[in-house]
This record gives C-alpha cells, structure tokens and sequence, in this order.
C-alpha cells in the first residue's frame, strides 16, 4: 500500500467521506519530512499542521525546568501534531518532535477549515477525530490517577504490542513513570519471551517494574 492507501484507509475509518469529498481532501495533504530530534512544533508556537505519519517515530512531550513527560507517541500510519493547539488556534503547551528521520502528509488548518465548510463529510469527520483524541485522553488520565504501574505497562503492552521495537527505553520509562534503572531490569526479562508461554512472560515483566515517580 502506498502512504496515500493508508491515508484513505485511516480517514475512511473515522469516517466514510463522499468521492468527491475524498478527492478534495487528498488535494491538500503535501509531503514533509526532517531528520530524526527535529522540533516541529515547539511551545510557544501555534500549531499550523495535522500531520499524517509515513515514516518514523515522533512525541509530544512537556517540559518544565529539570523535568519532562512524554505524553503521546505517534509512528506510521497515524495522524499527529498538537491537536488542542492546531483546533483553538492558541500557542501549544507542549512540543512535538521526531525521535528518528521521519516523513509525514501534512496539511494545513486553514486548508481543512475550507474544506470543512465545503464538505458536510469533513466537517464531520474532524469532529469524530477530536472526539477519538478526547477519549484517548481520557482513558489515559485514568491510567495515570488509578492504575498502578504493573497495571500501566500491561495496558500499554495490549494497547501497542510493538512498542518495545519502536520506541528508545528511556521514553517508555518516561511515559509510564517507572524508574528508568528499573526499566533497564525489566528490559533483561524481555529475552525470556520467546522461551515462556505468554501469561508467564506478562508476569516476569510486570514483577520487574519499580515503584513509579512520586
């Protein structure tokens, strides 16, 4: 499949647009990339773009003083940028970066506020995507309040399998609230994987994990 085959197939997941509604919309994503710790959007800066991922590894992340936390990852073939800055037009709060070289579709908010205003579908459809990112939210901000941190790494573990090929260590230990020394521990277990049925291998990594970040 080519990077515009799994743009319609993302978009049409969110919602079926209109041929003609598809084709005005395929006119106004244009090709970007940039080399691996880009800062794409930074805070302070409005957020211009909705990004669609072909290729590569990127994060939103905050940062305050010392301190930062790794809030999303984005990676093929997923839509990207910091949506509360993109929708209301403000200056992000966060920034977004790539951790490898990546390639992206993008397009611009005045680009789609057009079409949203041509096309009923569009409309619609960036209504049911923000509604997606909200729930995706959400469900994080639970995660965060009320699971402990074994509960946290088995979820994310279900949630994205391959996460642990994609993304640098000490980003997962970042995102998760563990200790990353005792992240690198439970990195060891890992190997034992493929010799353990799949409730055994569970129960080895989460035994692995520390205490999470006060």
């Amino acid at each position: 499949m080519t990077d515009i085959d799994f743009l319609k197939k993302v978009t049409l997941s969110i919602y079926p647009l209109t041929d003609e509604e598809w084709l005005d919309y395929l006119e106004v994503w244009k090709p970007y990339s940039c080399k691996r710790k880009n800062c794409l959007t930074a805070v302070g800066q409005r957020e211009d773009y909705l990004y669609f991922i072909t290729e590569g590894l990127q994060r939103i992340f905050y940062e305050d003083q010392d301190k930062e936390a790794t809030l999303v990852f984005t990676y093929p073939h997923s839509f990207g940028g910091i949506l509360d800055s993109f929708m209301l037009e403000s200056p992000a709060n966060y920034s977004f970066e790539s951790l490898t070289n990546s390639s992206f579709l993008r397009t611009s908010r005045d680009d789609l506020e057009k079409l949203a205003q041509k096309h009923p579908g569009i409309s619609r459809f960036l209504l049911l995507g923000v509604s997606a990112a909200l729930s995706g939210v959400l469900e994080r901000q639970v995660e965060l309040q009320t699971f402990s941190s074994e509960e946290k790494f088995r979820k994310l573990l279900q949630r994205s399998p391959h996460i642990l090929q994609l993304v640098p260590h000490k980003y997962l230990a970042n995102y998760i609230g563990i200790d990353p020394t005792n992240f690198s521990k439970l990195m060891n277990k890992v190997k034992l994987l493929q010799r353990l049925s799949p409730k055994k291998a569970l129960t080895s990594i989460v035994r692995c994990i520390g205490r999470p970040y006060p």
